[in-house]
């Protein structure tokens, strides 16, 4: 008896020793300290208002992200603010899991479990609620902030090899003083031929890409395949891949 209590507790050391151990974890980010699995950006166009049925869909969309995103991976959550290089960061967590694929010998489930309720879901909720108030403003400067956080969150030798994904709701209305897309046809020409072109080419380093398009109404009406072709050009030519475009439902 006292040889079987002996094997058991041997049993249990070995796989104490030899599990695989989950990463130290930064306090305030929640992610691992030698940095993040993998990376996804949100980046929120809320210069003019977003209809009430689009705001529902953009809702559950997120939160299907945040619910699949790898464990230990990045989300960052970025509001569009012409007065802030870069977009306004609202939110930036890593996903430190639910509990469910840790081992009891060396992890504690129920301590993984709050960490994800309190360190992720719900100040992920805060921050949308923050999102979705309009930030009006005089420009749109979708290309300068698509750039600054290619530069911010996806250059680097320690992001080289993890995943990159880039997710846009916006209507997608570049404007600003180099080119502007309230005037003048959508050819990628045209946008060649600007200042702009030099100006905020970056690299996304293979980042896929996902756009949810609000539809607005407007004086001039904007033919969305051909806008969503310009993007796809301009996304490639930065060395991006163009997943998805989702028209989301309403118009503002």
């Amino acid at each position: 008896m006292a040889l079987l209590a002996l094997s058991a507790i041997s049993a249990g050391a070995y796989v104490y020793t030899t599990a695989a151990r989950p990463p130290a974890l930064d306090r305030s980010s929640l992610c691992p300290v030698d940095g993040p699995r993998s990376i996804a950006v949100v980046l929120l166009d809320s210069t003019d208002d977003i209809p009430e049925i689009a705001k529902r869909e953009v809702k559950t969309a997120l939160a299907d992200i945040a619910e699949t995103l790898p464990t230990y991976g990045l989300l960052e959550l970025r509001l569009l603010d012409p007065k802030v290089a870069g977009g306004k960061s609202l939110f930036a967590r890593c996903n430190p899991g639910d509990g469910s694929g840790l081992s009891e010998y060396t992890a504690n489930p129920a301590l993984a479990k709050k960490r994800w309720l309190d360190g992720f879901r719900e100040p992920l909720e805060d921050a949308l609620q923050i999102g979705f108030r309009p930030l009006p403003g005089k420009t749109s400067p979708i290309m300068e902030t698509v750039q600054r956080i290619a530069v911010e969150r996806f250059t680097g030798r320690a992001v080289e090899e993890t995943s990159k994904s880039l997710i846009i709701v916006s209507d997608m209305l570049e404007h600003e003083p180099d080119y502007s897309q309230y005037a003048g046809d959508l050819s990628y020409g045209r946008y060649k031929a600007s200042r702009a072109y030099q100006k905020f080419r970056t690299n996304l380093y293979g980042a896929e890409v996902t756009i949810f398009y609000i539809q607005r109404s407007s004086a001039k009406p904007i033919n969305s395949a051909d806008h969503i072709r310009f993007w796809a050009e301009w996304i490639r030519d930065n060395n991006g891949r163009l997943r998805q475009a989702n028209k989301l439902q309403g118009v503002g």
